[in-house]
């Protein structure tokens, strides 16, 4: 008897777990885009505060002309007296969810001025996000150039 309960147990919480599945991922998509959409508004005003929330501390960036920065290296140059951006958006973006992971890709526009000059760029991103303590943190973030 004490051999079956277990595998009992599992049986009856199987159909539970596969509904809760079910909806999971949609949910967790949605919560994902928000974030990548915070992390839009909080370059744009170039808040730092909100960045350190979603980025987690062993984060590792590659910009696009092939520049690898850590977390601190990334929130620098998001705060140069420089870098004034005007407009971000990112498009065409879609979430991948593998448990606890979940990967991000779009394309990323950004419109400024930096070093006294106007700048357009438009990327190809890829972001990976890890899910800690019910919080999902981007610990790797890629882009690439997209020709004009």
């Amino acid at each position: 008897m004490w051999k079956v309960a277990p595998v009992l147990l599992l049986l009856l919480a199987t159909p539970r777990l596969t509904a809760q599945s079910a909806v999971q991922p949609a949910e967790e998509q949605a919560r994902i885009l928000g974030l990548e959409n915070a992390w839009d508004r909080a370059v744009k005003q170039k808040d730092a505060a909100a960045l350190k929330m979603l980025l987690a501390p062993e984060l590792v960036y590659v910009d696009y002309d092939g520049k690898l920065r850590d977390k601190a290296e990334y929130l620098a140059s998001i705060q140069s007296p420089t870098f004034h951006p005007e407009r971000i958006v990112s498009e065409s973006v879609n979430v991948h969810i593998y448990g606890a992971v979940a990967v991000v890709s779009g394309v990323y526009r950004e419109k400024g001025e930096k070093n006294g000059k106007p700048y357009t760029l438009r990327e190809r991103f890829t972001d990976t996000w890890v899910l800690r303590s019910e919080n999902w943190m981007c610990v790797a973030s890629h882009s690439t150039l997209i020709s004009p």
